[in-house]
């Protein structure tokens, strides 16, 4: 059955507040006041909305798979996500894992100004699979993994674009790396498609891009 169609509302800017000299980092916050016009044509009281914006917005997020006697593997990365070190103890309904700020995730990053375009997003999720783990593609390899997605739209537009790749695991070479330290001695591990998607299950991969990514690699295949 098919998803009836979506209300027609629109949203409409009443005012942003200005942004300070020297506000706009690499995140920021907008001020807006906004209000609906919804399908009927009436008009909503305007109503104050903060949303966050970033000077590199989007992402790709990357399966890089391989296949060893005949069982599907996909390769994780461990990072550091600081604003889950950084939340208020207080603000959580139940306990934070002990390893909180470690998250498994597949490969991923952000979308450069020069690579916002088809072409580009490919070539985006090369750089970044070869940044990460050592693995070096060709962005003709690359190939969609179902359509983008919105990982936090009540706050953010920024959209994840999603890929898989083959890879050839004996030719990794060491991650050059971005620079950052937050990307400095990651560990990376080669798995089974099974025992990622049962670490999923477990709570063990808390990274909602990273398991939307499995389940959909793990569709494909079933294919």
């Amino acid at each position: 059955m098919a998803l009836p169609r979506l209300p027609g509302h629109q949203v409409r800017i009443v005012e942003e507040a200005p942004s300070s000299p020297g506000e706009r980092g690499f995140i920021y916050v907008r001020r807006l006041t906004l209000e609906l016009q919804f399908e009927d044509g009436s008009l909503s009281e305007p109503f104050p909305y903060f949303c966050a914006e970033r000077t590199r917005l989007d992402a790709v997020v990357v399966v890089a798979h391989y296949r060893r006697e005949g069982e599907p593997f996909v390769v994780l990365r461990s990072s550091i996500r600081p604003p889950l070190v950084v939340r208020a103890q207080d603000s959580w309904p139940t306990p934070p894992p002990l390893s909180l700020g470690a998250l498994w995730e597949v490969p991923a990053g952000l979308v450069e100004q020069d690579e916002r375009s088809a072409d580009g997003l490919a070539r985006c999720a090369a750089r970044e699979l070869l940044e990460e783990t050592g693995l070096s593609v060709s962005a003709g390899a690359i190939k969609p993994l179902g359509p983008p997605a919105f990982p936090s739209a009540g706050m953010m537009s920024e959209c994840h674009y999603f890929f898989h790749v083959e890879v050839e695991p004996e030719k990794r070479g060491v991650p050059p790396e971005d620079g950052s330290p937050l990307e400095q001695l990651a560990t990376i591990v080669d798995l089974p498609l099974r025992e990622a998607l049962a670490a999923v299950r477990r709570g063990e991969v808390q990274d909602a891009k990273t398991e939307l990514a499995l389940r959909r690699f793990a569709e494909l295949e079933s294919q």
